[in-house]
């Protein structure tokens, strides 16, 4: 997640097999750490996944914030975040054998900070 104001990444976790019930977790964690931040966001921005269920469009709305939906096969309408993910294959991992996922979170942690 990129938060486009500041610019600041915030890596919501790792999995190896993603599912609906995991992505429901992350985005409470986040609106639970945006509220402990005191950060009000107003939009979040989304692609159309299949493990996005409608669960956390609720979840967001509950706490004040509009899901966008980007259109299919446009990249550009989330270029931030494209972009970013891009960097971080091509400068992370080009460059780095990733062991276990404890050490992808270290790897990605230290990204995030850099």
């Amino acid at each position: 997640m990129i938060e486009y104001a500041a610019r600041r990444v915030r890596v919501l976790g790792t999995t190896a097999r993603p599912s609906a019930s995991w992505a429901i977790q992350a985005i409470r964690n986040l609106v639970m750490d945006l509220h402990d931040a005191d950060c009000r966001a107003r939009l979040l921005l989304r692609d159309r996944d299949g493990k996005f269920p409608a669960l956390m469009d609720e979840i967001l709305a509950e706490a004040g914030i509009k899901t966008v939906l980007t259109e299919i096969r446009m990249l550009r309408m989330n270029f931030i975040m494209e972009r970013w993910v891009q960097s971080c294959r091509n400068e992370l991992f080009d460059r780095c054998l990733v062991w276990n996922e404890h050490h992808l979170r270290h790897a990605l942690g230290e990204y995030e900070h850099f």
